[in-house]
């Protein structure tokens, strides 16, 4: 998620050039849903026959399925268990299901403007359903749902569960609370709004051309809680020798890989970028690496590999949640490189 004030370029592209059958999510997003029936009673066996599918199904958290798969599915388990606001229920097992995924995204950053750019990203972490972007309106910090698929504008299932998750996340992070000032829905008002007034607040507003969330413009500079008082100990024991300072790696490829580490979520690693976030120019940068005998690719591979193998001893993270983390557009470019690294596929390495 990208501090921007225009929508994410990357459903504007695949939405004009994509056909909404063609689109996939990763089999997690159904689990969820399963997960949302059997909290909330309903018939699985009746839900599994309209459905046409399991549980079972998807246990594979990393099998694509269609997204018309995902939106039959939202519509079955709303009615299985009688409950329209199935969305909002999916947003709090998801945020549950990936806040190791929201630990390791933030634990380089230290403010919540830093976090923003970092925070994963639905089309990167879920599939092709769409984008919250972020935006800036007069004194207010705005996340807005965009849909991948604009027929489904109007629809409560995304809107719900995408504005749920984004909500408990930016509550959550920051040591001050930041709750939701004003929340905008492009669907008409339901007869129940006592679970969207629990989540978003009193200030709801329906029919409204964007579904979004109203926070204080504020929160940016907001600091981050703390998960330790050295950020690295987020990391397990096999990679703290690439942070520590009495390594025998120099103080500048330290800062180094700690710049590459709070920017490989936000897939921007380019040589300005990092410059930047080293506050020196590009041509130092080039400079200051030839000076320790290395090269700009192999410190970042290096710094890869080794995150790659610890991300992957954690069960709680998927193979997409890692390649996310790594900096990778999808899980198959991840895969590619760890094979080339160690000569097997990710999945195989993390079942010996």
């Amino acid at each position: 998620m990208t501090l921007t004030d225009t929508t994410m370029q990357a459903s504007t592209a695949r939405s004009a050039s994509g056909e909404a059958r063609a689109w996939s999510v990763n089999g997690s997003a159904l689990t969820t849903l399963f997960q949302a029936a059997k909290a909330l009673d309903a018939d699985l066996d009746g839900l599994v026959a309209e459905a046409g599918f399991s549980p079972a199904d998807v246990l594979d958290t990393d099998r694509q399925f269609p997204v018309a798969d995902l939106l039959h599915l939202y519509h079955c388990v709303a009615n299985a268990s009688q409950t329209p606001d199935i969305g909002l229920y999916v947003g709090r097992i998801d945020y549950i299901n990936r806040l190791n995924l929201q630990l390791y995204a933030c634990s380089g950053c230290q403010t919540f403007r830093e976090y923003l750019n970092v925070m994963p990203s639905v089309l990167r972490i879920v599939g092709d359903i769409g984008e919250v972007t972020v935006r800036r309106e007069s004194e207010y910090l705005c996340l807005d749902w965009q849909p991948l698929d604009k027929a489904t504008n109007r629809q409560r299932y995304l809107s719900d569960s995408s504005l749920g998750v984004a909500a408990a996340i930016v509550n959550s992070v920051c040591v001050q609370p930041i709750p939701v000032r004003a929340a905008h829905f492009t669907y008409s008002e339901p007869q129940d709004l006592s679970l969207l007034r629990q989540q978003f607040g009193d200030n709801l507003r329906f029919d409204q051309p964007v579904s979004c969330l109203y926070f204080d413009r504020a929160c940016l500079d907001y600091p981050l809680i703390g998960l330790d008082a050295d950020w690295g100990q987020v990391l397990a024991q096999p990679i703290r020798h690439l942070f520590e300072e009495n390594s025998e790696s120099s103080d500048f490829i330290i800062a180094l890989r700690k710049a590459l580490l709070r920017l490989l979520p936000s897939g921007e690693m380019g040589l300005d970028k990092v410059a930047a976030a080293l506050n020196i120019s590009r041509r130092t940068l080039q400079r200051r690496l030839a000076e320790q005998g290395t090269q700009f690719l192999q410190i970042l591979q290096e710094l890869r590999a080794e995150l790659a193998q610890q991300y992957l001893g954690d069960e709680r993270l998927s193979i997409t949640d890692i390649s996310f983390l790594l900096g990778y557009m999808d899980q198959s470019s991840f895969s590619a490189a760890f094979r080339s690294w160690y000569g097997v596929s990710p999945r195989d390495f993390r079942k010996k």
